[in-house]
């Protein structure tokens, strides 16, 4: 079966490579071959490489995994955790709806 490869913009691919080598650089001062990382983190090791390669079509929990293979699963709660958009939206009391309003003619 053929999966869609997710389409990003030039910067959010360069970003998404950026993490790709830290994941890496995370391995290598740890010393840990990616047979050691793909072990414990239950991956094939292509997949590892495509992650240290920033490849966007590799599901969210691989990374996750390699993140506790590494010990650094903790980071994952600094993501979006400094949402400076969102409280400037809270501060202004904005009430965002929960749901979008249905489309009048479908059913």
């Amino acid at each position: 079966m053929n999966k869609k490869r997710p389409i990003l913009l030039p910067k959010h691919e360069r970003m998404l490579q950026q993490v790709g080598e830290q994941f890496k650089l995370a391995r290598l001062r740890r010393k840990l071959s990616a047979e050691q990382i793909s072990e414990r983190a239950n991956i094939g090791t292509s997949t590892l490489w495509r992650i240290e390669k920033g490849d966007p079509g590799v599901a969210m929990g691989n990374y996750f995994q390699v993140l506790t293979a590494l010990g650094l699963d903790r980071e994952i709660l600094k993501l979006a955790s400094d949402d400076e958009l969102g409280r400037k939206i809270q501060d202004a009391e904005l009430t965002s709806k929960k749901r979008a309003p249905k489309r009048e003619g479908f059913s």
